[in-house]
């Protein structure tokens, strides 16, 4: 019999990578969108064979009766307090009320249990609600896939191909840094679904990279030498982000204000994935730095 699985947040970039990789596993998906979903979204999930549920992710009620009959719950909510802590909280409720026994959270991200309050908002968001998480009585499986991949097509100071240069902080030119590409992170979530006897933390990194060899296979891959940049000390990162963010109050509304990409890059060189629990499915093929980089 096939698993049922509950996909809330579907109709995003990371969900609806998730609701495929699931069907492909041969999970029967139902996926949960909020009234007033663009129809053109909900239409697509149910060309990938999902079943979707339109709720009020106000009322645990309704989410209860979508969760029913479902053996996981995986979230993949995008948003600020409102939706990482408040909904999500309601999604937790709902699933444990509908008696599903595992519960997936909206994490994907570097390991935030490792870092400080007030290194990086979003992350912040994610510890608030893992303490109403920690407390509940089912089954949870963080998975924590440190950056996506994608951030090295954006022109940031860490892979900037528009210059040809690669920055870093701290004395951190060989500190590797984790990657997962959007579809590997999916295909090791549904894996992850399905699979009954998940831990509390899986950790994932499709490629682990430093700056000097990002330089490397840069150089590499473009056919022009790259150049090696040092930023500054993690310090003065740190309060330079800390400052810009009180400077900026209203990006506190905002999912990705600037300062908030500025953490994420601290975050970045502050912790690492480890030990790394990729072999735990071997199907899962994992994408390389220079097949990302070539696409750049």
């Amino acid at each position: 019999m096939k698993p049922t699985i509950l996909v809330a947040g579907g109709t995003g970039n990371l969900g609806g990578r998730i609701v495929k990789a699931l069907i492909k596993r041969g999970a029967e998906v139902r996926a949960i969108v909020r009234n007033g979903r663009k129809p053109e979204k909900i239409a697509k999930l149910t060309e990938l064979g999902a079943k979707v549920v339109t709720v009020d992710m106000s009322d645990v009620e309704q989410l209860r009766q979508a969760c029913q009959g479902a053996s996981c719950v995986v979230s993949a909510l995008a948003g600020l307090h409102d939706t990482i802590v408040d909904s999500q909280s309601k999604l937790l409720d709902a699933a444990i009320a509908a008696g599903v026994s595992r519960f997936i959270p909206s994490d994907y991200s570097s390991d935030f249990t490792k870092l400080p309050a007030g290194e990086n908002r979003n992350f912040d968001l994610r510890k608030e609600f893992h303490q109403y998480l920690d407390k509940s009585l089912i089954a949870t499986t963080s998975i924590l896939n440190g950056a996506f991949a994608d951030i090295l097509s954006y022109g940031t100071p860490l892979y900037n191909f528009k210059n040809y240069s690669v920055g870093y902080w701290g004395d951190k030119s060989d500190w590797k840094i984790d990657f997962t590409t959007m579809d590997d992170t999916a295909d090791y979530t549904a894996a992850a679904a399905i699979d009954p006897s998940t831990p509390k933390i899986l950790r994932i990194a499709s490629f682990q990279i430093s700056p000097n060899e990002l330089v490397a296979v840069g150089t590499e891959v473009k056919q022009q030498e790259f150049k090696l940049i040092p930023m500054g000390s993690m310090e003065d990162f740190s309060a330079s982000n800390k400052q810009e963010r009180s400077a900026n109050p209203e990006g506190e509304k905002e999912l990705y204000p600037s300062w908030q990409g500025k953490q994420y890059l601290h975050s970045m060189f502050s912790v690492q994935n480890t030990p790394l629990d990729n072999e735990r499915y071997p199907d899962v093929q994992w994408t390389s730095a220079i097949d990302v980089l070539a696409k750049i």
